[in-house]
């Protein structure tokens, strides 16, 4: 089985299709220091939203979640990642396979967008940096819910819209590297085919009810 028996690819971003090098875990702790005035906690940034990182961050610091605009913290954290990205400080770099499958799903027409915990804007800075932005017109983004299981429904309706088509979501293939993300697949009844590339191995994936895993990419292409 290929990529071509689904109808929709939705693709994670952190250690499935790149890994900054440490530029987005900074950024986000640099922010909630700035944001805060005070150190950040240790963050644990896998197959986690945005959206529930912030909210994570306002219980630790014991602030209210009413008086805070989470809108200036996403800001400040994007001009960090921008900043951090553009610095060539961190040995960020496209993961092994990644530029392989994007090519193989746009030269058979597969429909393609994000599911990731990202930010919208986020998710933008992230894909140009490492010129990937263009297979990605759509997706769901971790802005949209702070529970990642929630957007599903988002990235197939976003997907509908893009192409003046429904979706189903049994032919979605949902990508990623942590058990989120499988999780994630599942709530909106589609498959997943879990990437080893992250900070999960291939059997604890397995575990997690992953359909396919993989090591990389490129073994999942015909």
């Amino acid at each position: 089985m290929d990529f071509r028996h689904f109808d929709l690819l939705l693709y994670d971003i952190d250690g499935t299709l790149v890994d900054t090098g440490g530029a987005g875990m900074n950024a986000l702790s640099q922010a909630a220091e700035r944001f805060f005035g005070a150190p950040a906690p240790q963050l644990d940034l896998a197959g986690s939203t945005d959206l529930g990182i912030i909210k994570n961050l306002i219980d630790h610091y014991g602030q209210d979640h009413a008086a805070l605009d989470v809108d200036d913290f996403f800001s400040l954290y994007h001009d960090l990642l921008e900043s951090n990205l553009a610095s060539g400080e961190y040995p960020g770099r496209v993961i092994h396979g990644v530029r392989e499958a994007l090519a193989h799903g746009a030269e058979h027409q597969i429909a393609m967008g994000l599911l990731t915990g990202n930010t919208k804007t986020g998710a933008r800075i992230k894909t140009r940096h490492y010129q990937l932005h263009g297979y990605f017109p759509y997706g769901a983004f971790g802005d949209d819910h702070a529970d990642r299981n929630l957007l599903g429904p988002v990235a197939l309706s976003r997907a509908s819209s893009h192409h003046g088509r429904d979706f189903d979501s049994a032919a979605t293939l949902v990508i990623g590297d942590t058990p989120k993300d499988i999780a994630c697949a599942h709530a909106m009844g589609g498959k997943c085919l879990a990437v080893a590339t992250g900070s999960f191995s291939a059997d604890a994936l397995r575990a997690a009810g992953a359909d396919w895993v993989v090591h990389s990419l490129e073994e999942w292409l015909p």
